[in-house]
């Protein structure tokens, strides 16, 4: 018989989980995803991150925080292109969707790019098994590194051309012989992937409702939680399919689209300032959302607000 849980996380981890500036994640939030998790709420991670970074940043915390054995958590990586479960004994079987990777021959000439003109600012990951991925450095400046960012989005759109595939970013679509769109350049605050036009936040948040319903587990309602634009594609996709669903946005500066069918909340719904954001604002919600678990535990906006700086 399926199980009923009265709500269910699904998490980007950038930015709501680890620190856009360190990577790390504090071993708050670590703590506290492991009391949701072991309270029965489901806890996934659907980010554009590798498996490798889950397992590192994200997994082997867990279990050296006393990750119970009865436990496991899904990890939906690389935007719907791989994904694992994890228990205390370490990570299963990494599942690879193979028809939605990058050519290999394309990869190969982003790496050689940025080896050659743009290692001062940014790195090739390595750990990547379907996207193609850069990041910043982690001692280099980010409004530095986002100035040379669109010299390298540049070209790498330039690439796509060169080689016969229909390529967009933004709002630039630069279709194939065939007038079609294969693939996307999806620059970040701190990173640029290169991916098939079929992945996205909307794939991860099917991958994710499969996994809980193979596992018998049945939300009630899902939070989903993230920090760009691009997120709220894991609450569309589940309204659009009949699930109650709410969305918190841990960076609305980018501004917060209009029209949405679901409720979108903020670190201002929980009594804290604007500056709140990131990490800070995760860590502030995961805390309130275990609040709401045990009555017994209370913690007031002030609270909130000195456990998120």
């Amino acid at each position: 018989m399926p199980t009923t849980s009265p709500f269910a996380l699904l998490l980007d981890v950038d930015g709501p989980i680890a620190s856009p500036v360190t990577r790390d994640v504090a071993p708050e939030i670590i703590g506290l995803l492991l009391d949701l998790a072991v309270s029965g709420i489901p806890v996934v991670f659907n980010t554009g991150r590798s498996d490798d970074f889950i397992k590192q940043q994200v997994m082997a915390p867990m279990i050296a925080a006393g990750m119970p054995s009865t436990l496991k958590i899904h990890a939906i990586c690389e935007k719907g292109a791989t994904w694992f479960t994890f228990d205390s004994t370490g990570a299963g079987e990494v599942q690879v969707d193979h028809d939605l990777a990058v050519p290999g021959h394309y990869s190969d000439e982003i790496r050689e790019l940025v080896a050659s003109s743009f290692a001062s600012h940014m790195f090739f990951d390595e750990t990547k098994r379907a996207m193609v991925s850069v990041e910043q450095n982690i001692d280099a400046d980010n409004t530095e590194y986002r100035r040379v960012q669109a010299d390298f989005d540049a070209a790498a759109l330039e690439a796509m051309i060169r080689l016969g595939l229909g390529v967009e970013r933004l709002e630039v679509s630069l279709p194939d012989a065939n007038s079609g769109i294969e693939y996307r350049v999806d620059p970040t605050i701190i990173s640029t992937d290169i991916e098939s036009v079929a992945l996205g936040k909307d794939l991860g948040a099917r991958r994710a409702l499969n996994l809980l319903s193979a596992d018998g587990i049945v939300p009630g309602a899902w939070f989903t939680v993230g920090d760009s634009r691009t997120d709220y594609a894991m609450a569309d996709w589940l309204a659009a399919h009949g699930h109650e669903v709410s969305h918190v946005d841990v960076r609305p500066g980018d501004g917060i689209p209009a029209g949405k069918p679901y409720p979108v909340l903020t670190a201002g719904d929980l009594g804290l300032g604007d500056e709140v954001i990131h990490d800070h604002a995760g860590l502030a919600f995961l805390r309130h959302w275990r609040a709401q678990l045990d009555p017994g535990m209370v913690i007031n906006s002030t609270e909130l607000s000195e456990a998120s700086v």
